[in-house]
């Protein structure tokens, strides 16, 4: 990443923060006018700090939205000449747990930026034998097991029902997209998966793990519920990418499986992170040429 002393506040004159939807005016797909068209850009990348050197000719924007800060300002810079928005889900310093995360604010700074194209990568644990630490799972589903979360944009019904469907949760084009991807960069990967999100911070029981593989659910994360619903309900394309990093504790038994660490996700995440770029990298080129 290039650094440079850039930075765009739009804060300044902060809108009326709001903890409840007052309109369907609030989500509309548009970039926010105020914004100049520098920081403009139409395909995002939630993720870690890692990445904050996958940018080139990098400068950061302050936003506010009407459900507070989001988690980080948002880094605007270029990937092979095409303009990417990125936000560390976590914040700066991976300062935020799962549950704390302001998905809201996150997924609606997004869309004030301009994106319509929203890729997520993420850490996971395995919950298949056949599903290993290193490899990719471009996942197509979701199971839902978190708590507390605010996780739609409509508190209210001011202007009548909203019901959203959410049969297929991630973007079939963009899942394609990085599937490809991530076989042109040589990684592992699998082309589908059912992610079940947990509330975290902690990592799950052996009983509830044990529990989410007898359903079937290969991969377990704390992130993707209710980003890929609020990125649904903006009306923004989204898509998320597992990096698996370790087995998890429902596996314990199995030859060769040991139970989760924290340590050993980051490790593992670290180690692969340049992969992860790499299949990055590959999918916003393919987005940029659909586009």
């Amino acid at each position: 990443m290039t650094t440079d002393a850039r930075r765009i506040s739009v804060t300044d004159q902060p809108r009326e923060p709001r903890t409840a939807h007052t309109g369907q005016d609030e989500i509309q797909h548009e970039a926010r006018d105020d914004i100049p068209a520098t920081a403009h850009a139409a395909i995002g990348v939630f993720g870690g700090s890692g990445f904050y050197t996958f940018l080139d000719d990098a400068g950061s924007v302050e936003l506010d939205t009407p459900w507070g800060t989001p988690s980080a300002p948002a880094t605007i810079g270029t990937v092979d000449g095409v303009r990417v928005a990125f936000l560390p889900r976590h914040g700066t310093g991976h300062t935020l747990p799962p549950h704390r995360v302001n998905y809201r604010a996150n997924i609606d700074a997004m869309r004030q930026l301009g994106v319509r194209a929203l890729l997520a990568p993420f850490a996971a644990g395995s919950l298949r034998p056949d599903i290993r630490p290193g490899e990719f799972v471009v996942v197509d589903q979701l199971v839902d097991r978190t708590t507390g979360r605010a996780d739609t944009f409509y508190d209210h019904f001011d202007d009548g029902p909203r019901h959203i469907p959410f049969a297929e949760p991630y973007d079939p084009g963009l899942r394609r997209v990085l599937v490809e991807a991530a076989a042109t960069a040589g990684v592992s990967v699998h082309d589908s998966g059912t992610v079940v999100v947990t509330n975290g911070p902690r990592f799950s029981t052996r009983a509830e793990s044990a529990w989410h593989r007898a359903n079937g659910w290969d991969v377990v994360n704390m992130t993707q519920y209710p980003e890929a619903a609020l990125a649904m309900e903006a009306g923004i394309r989204f898509a998320g990418v597992a990096l698996v990093t370790d087995y998890d504790a429902g596996l314990e038994g199995v030859p060769g499986v040991e139970p989760v660490t924290q340590e050993t996700v980051f490790e593992v995440f670290e180690k692969n992170v340049h992969r992860v770029r790499e299949v990055l990298r590959g999918a916003i080129s393919a987005i940029s040429r659909l586009a």
